[in-house]
């Protein structure tokens, strides 16, 4: 959840356009969101049988979280300003003026 958050508000790969090479290629300059960037997550686990688990009993999500995650995030910011983003990074920036 935290990584689909991290890809709408603050992941963003930037291009040098002189070169085009990236300009944040390391950790020190392309910000992820960490514990504190979260104020509050609430995980809701489904007690499900499944017959197609593997060997050790569990099945993985992996980064399938990240498509509900982002979507939920860019609908929290409709509901809150009345404008739909259509783009990725949102910052205030790039949110156009409302109407």
């Amino acid at each position: 959840m935290t990584m689909g958050m991290g890809m709408v508000l603050h992941e963003e790969g930037v291009l040098d356009p002189a070169t085009g090479a990236w300009r944040n290629h390391d950790l020190a300059e392309y910000h992820v969101p960490a514990h504190a960037d979260v104020e509050w997550i609430d995980a809701v686990w489904l007690d499900e049988d499944d017959d197609q688990l593997n060997p050790m009993g569990t099945k993985g999500s992996g980064e399938i979280g990240m498509c509900g995650s982002s979507a939920a995030t860019l609908n929290a910011i409709w509901h809150a300003t009345g404008v739909r983003v259509r783009d990725l990074q949102v910052r205030l920036d790039r949110l156009p003026p409302r109407l």
